[in-house]
């Protein structure tokens, strides 16, 4: 296996609030520690198999670290362990109705305006999430009219699916993010 690109063990310590840095062994992680046990590489292949792609590596590589993240290690953000995670058509169809066309509709052409600039500022609002919402993967609860998805159609050259924080109360609109870290580490900054 290669050598993680992204320092997530590091990472949620810190947000966990334990005082000694178990460095990337997650199997060194202290009792305090308020992630999961991490999913293992074949758990990972199996629901890789499931869903029908591979996973984007910031977020395959969470997983290697902690599946999940509990609401109660980190204020108002589950992130769901990998056998809860789903395409929003199955997991929630209500939602992915709601605002998208229908579940079994194919997926869209990207428009020929599509902005790859994550660094622009965006209004939630005017991204419309439409056409492309059902096919993609949800990877949290809606806590507090929050929802993490993964958009498998929208990838980089490094295989990072685009990432999006979807506004489920009010009105839906969402904010792009150029990966699951990078989504990962606004919410972060944010607590």
């Amino acid at each position: 296996m290669n050598a993680p690109r992204y320092p997530w063990a590091a990472r949620l310590h810190t947000m966990s609030g334990t005082d000694d840095d178990p460095g990337e062994d997650s199997s060194s992680y202290p009792p305090e520690w308020l992630g999961t046990a991490p999913a293992s590489e074949a758990e990972i292949l199996l629901h890789e198999e499931r869903l029908g792609l591979s996973l984007p590596p910031s977020y395959r590589e969470f997983l290697l670290v902690t599946n999940g993240w509990d609401v109660e290690s980190f204020t108002s953000l589950h992130i769901l362990p990998i056998a809860e995670a789903g395409w929003l058509r199955d997991v929630d169809p209500h939602l992915a109705h709601t605002w998208g066309p229908p579940s079994d509709s194919p997926v869209p052409e990207l428009p020929d305006d599509y902005s790859f600039d994550y660094d622009a500022p965006q209004d939630p609002q005017y991204f419309e999430v439409g056409d492309f919402l059902p096919h993609t993967l949800r990877v949290s609860e809606d806590i507090e009219g929050l929802v993490y998805l993964l958009n498998p159609y929208v990838v980089t050259a490094g295989g990072e699916w685009e990432a999006w924080e979807l506004d489920t109360s009010g009105l839906l609109g969402a904010t792009r993010f150029r990966s699951f870290w990078h989504l990962m580490e606004t919410s972060f900054r944010r607590a």
